[in-house]
């Protein structure tokens, strides 16, 4: 998820008729959070990285791959997610089409992120980092809460229903 000083505005409730006014923030810089969650058990891993280029990503997926909970990973076709860098990360990987943010659990959860953090005023980029830190460890200490929000129905029953080891040919 990008995170930077470029603000957007959010829907907030007024009483009708009343202009609603947010301060927004128009800056040029970035950071970015990975994150993985798995559905079922409502687990969930995030890490800080500069940039969203295939090595960067690799460096923290690859970490990743490693974890023993982690069996692979559902994303979009974004360059990164795709390129040379990543696909010499060994896990097994599902890529679904382009702009179908819908289907993918953690789109659902990167949009709780960003309505906790924007829509206000940060003085530089660590401190809006710092006030997503907190909100990131919530989340990880309430799996219920992420399985509530990512563990959609059909998303449980088609993983509950793959093989526990991949088939050969």
């Amino acid at each position: 998820m990008k995170l930077g000083l470029r603000g957007q505005g959010r829907r907030v409730w007024a009483p009708r008729g009343v202009a609603v006014t947010q301060a927004v923030q128009i800056g040029w810089k970035y950071t970015y959070v990975a994150v993985a969650l798995d559905p079922l058990t409502g687990r969930l891993w995030w890490a800080w990285q500069k940039n969203m280029k295939g090595e960067e990503m690799a460096r923290i997926w690859g970490v990743w791959a490693e974890e023993p909970a982690i069996d692979g990973w559902v994303w979009d076709g974004a360059g990164g997610h795709t390129g040379k860098a990543m696909q010499a990360v060994d896990a097994p990987r599902v890529v679904q089409p382009p702009y179908a943010p819908e289907l993918n659990p953690v789109e659902r959860f990167f949009r709780e992120l960003r309505r906790a953090v924007e829509g206000r005023v940060y003085p530089d980029l660590q401190a809006k980092q710092a006030a997503l830190e907190p909100i990131l460890q919530a989340w990880q200490a309430d799996p219920q809460r992420v399985k509530k929000l990512c563990g959609w129905d059909w998303i449980r029953k088609a993983l509950t229903n793959l093989p526990a080891t991949p088939e050969t040919p």
